[in-house]
């Protein structure tokens, strides 16, 4: 019987079984591609596994602006195509896939000038909203333009001299990280196998062909060979080690783009919407979230270690800089909450050297093609893509290996929680009553774990000690720490204070002051002894310390080094070191 779950014992279950039938598909990578890509094939009736060296998106895909969104400045570049696929992919996950995670947003866009920024802006939107009402009429409204005072009176916080009127505009927001543990658990739900901390050391041959992968779990040190009609790399910025272990010269060449974002409290910034910039290099977005704004981001190429990357000073500064253009009341580094920094994969032209490399040159289109017999690499295309990738991946392997043709299910599939959220939703105040939980918990819940809630809330009433708020962050039960341990694969305190939950970004301790009661939690369900609990506590309280110090060092190289200093909690094993990141 499949199940959605992932825990210690399934991931170990997983391993196993991957070992001892072929695969039909193989994924490596558990980011958004890669997790799409394994919804993808398994719903498709094919043998699937999917390994990730660390944790479900520990990458780029928990470190994004967090939006859903169709591209508009991809418009004013006259690429209607990939402006058309992501609007129709926004639709999608609003109204079917996944409307438990992603909701409707709306934007307000600062106008300058009266006549001419007014009528192309009002030209371009308008082409975007008939583009999305061409797809899923309704699933956001259109624009709407607004005088000086209308604007002042949605966004107070808007400097006057800043604006003559604005457009306001709808796009989406999405957490990434749930969507993408979503999306793994999704697979399993559909027989997927799934084992996260188990990094790839090898890739299998026989002669030229890829066979599959020889996997390393980085709990045990064990070794396992996985063997696989196709092998598919989706690991974005590490496209280029993972494509080197088969020992070819062919494949996608990869640049990092690192792109950071700041939060501040929800306080400091009056708005009922969230507001849209356009920059000298790219644009800025000031997004609402429940208690706090998330600002940015930065586009900057970037040449230093792809583990962990960090926000320094400049960074900071410039996304400061921006919003302050438009902003009555300047913020300063003091109202920064949180910070996280992220890098996206864009796909290079040419040699791995040289101008024609810079990343404002780069495409962020996605490609798909054959590395070696037997392995298929995609890369490139971003977050609202995810699904449309995964369709191309799955096609093209299942091409490239001889297998038969399969019909992609992801458009019609909705994800793990999806189904019934929005009955369940209408019945907020009935679960309130009945649980003895705050709407705002409830809402809250809903909007994490759409109808998983019912899950939840059966935790609680076995154990009601898990209804109660963690100290200082009440937002989060302690059932949801259990549930992230239980269901969503947590191995570590960092998968839950940054990827189950979003305390590393949102409290300015980073979520120090909880993490002493969630490794109590997950101490007990996991089987810690009292040094690995305090193992993990020390682990990253060092992470949230050098992140701190590395806010205030202007210097990439200098900044990344502090964070270097601190040792992964899974070592992370370079197993091509000549290989340049």
């Amino acid at each position: 019987m499949y199940t959605s779950t992932l825990s210690a014992e399934t991931r170990t279950e997983s391993l196993k079984a991957m070992t001892e039938e072929e695969l039909d598909i193989l994924v490596i990578g558990g980011g958004v591609t890669g997790a799409g890509i394994a919804f993808d094939a398994a719903t498709r009736g094919l043998r699937t596994g999917i390994v990730e060296a660390q944790d479900w998106a520990s990458g780029t895909s928990s470190r994004s602006s967090k939006l859903v969104h169709g591209g508009l400045r991809y418009l004013y570049q006259l690429n209607f195509a990939l402006v058309a696929e992501s609007l129709r992919e926004r639709g999608l996950l609003l109204t079917k896939t996944a409307p438990h995670l992603v909701k409707a947003q709306p934007f307000l866009w600062p106008l300058k000038m009266r006549v001419i920024e007014r009528s192309y802006s009002a030209v371009g939107v308008g082409m975007y909203d008939a583009i999305a009402q061409s797809y899923h009429r309704g699933s956001v409204p259109v624009q709407k333009h607004h005088s000086k005072k209308s604007s002042l009176e949605l966004a107070p916080a808007l400097d006057p001299s800043s604006l003559i009127g604005s457009l306001v505009y709808y796009d989406a927001r999405v957490d990434d990280a749930r969507l993408v543990v979503n999306l793994v658990r999704s697979a399993a739900q559909f027989g997927a196998y799934a084992a996260n901390r188990t990094q790839v050391v090898e890739l299998l041959k026989e002669g030229k062909r890829v066979i599959g992968a020889k996997v390393r779990d980085s709990l045990t040190g064990d070794e396992y060979d996985i063997r696989a009609k196709a092998v598919i790399n989706a690991t974005g910025v590490w496209t280029e080690k993972t494509q080197s272990l088969a020992e070819t010269g062919g494949g996608l060449k990869v640049l990092a783009s690192k792109g950071i974002h700041i939060v501040v409290p929800k306080d400091r910034i009056r708005s009922k919407v969230g507001i849209f910039l356009r920059t000298e290099k790219s644009v800025l977005f000031i997004i609402p979230w429940k208690r706090y704004w998330v600002i940015g981001t930065t586009d900057t190429a970037y040449h230093e270690n792809r583990l962990e990357p960090v926000a320094n000073k400049e960074d900071i500064d410039y996304v400061l800089e921006q919003a302050n253009s438009v902003l009555a009341d300047k913020l300063s580094k003091d109202d920064v909450v949180g910070t996280f920094a992220g890098l996206r994969p864009l796909l290079q032209p040419g040699t791995l050297d040289g101008d024609e490399s810079k990343s404002t040159k780069v495409s962020r289109e996605h490609t798909v093609t054959e590395a070696a017999p037997g392995l298929t690499v995609i890369a490139g295309g971003k977050l609202t893509s995810y699904r449309q990738m995964a369709e191309d991946a799955v096609d093209f392997a299942l091409k490239t290996a001889n297998l038969a043709e399969r019909e992609c299910r992801t458009k019609d599939t909705p994800l793990v929680g999806a189904a019934g959220y929005q009955a369940l939703w209408d019945s907020r105040h009935r679960l309130v009553d009945e649980s003895g939980l705050s709407l705002d918990h409830i809402e809250d819940l809903l909007d994490r774990y759409g109808t998983d809630t019912m899950k939840i809330l059966e935790m609680i009433e076995e154990d009601e000690t898990l209804g109660k708020g963690l100290e200082g962050a009440e937002e989060y039960l302690r059932a949801e720490i259990a549930f992230g341990v239980l269901h969503e694969g947590a191995l570590h305190l960092e998968d839950l204070l940054t990827r189950r939950t979003r305390l590393q970004y949102e409290h300015r301790n980073r979520g120090l002051d909880q993490a002493e009661e969630v490794a109590d939690i997950a101490a007990e369900l996991l089987g810690w002894n009292k040094t690995t609990r305090q193992n993990e506590i020390d682990q990253y309280r060092a992470r949230c310390e050098a992140e701190d110090k590395a806010e205030g060092i202007t210097s990439e190289a200098e900044a990344q080094k502090v964070r270097e200093e601190v040792e992964p909690i899974t070592p992370f094993v370079d197993v091509n070191p000549d290989i340049e990141g």
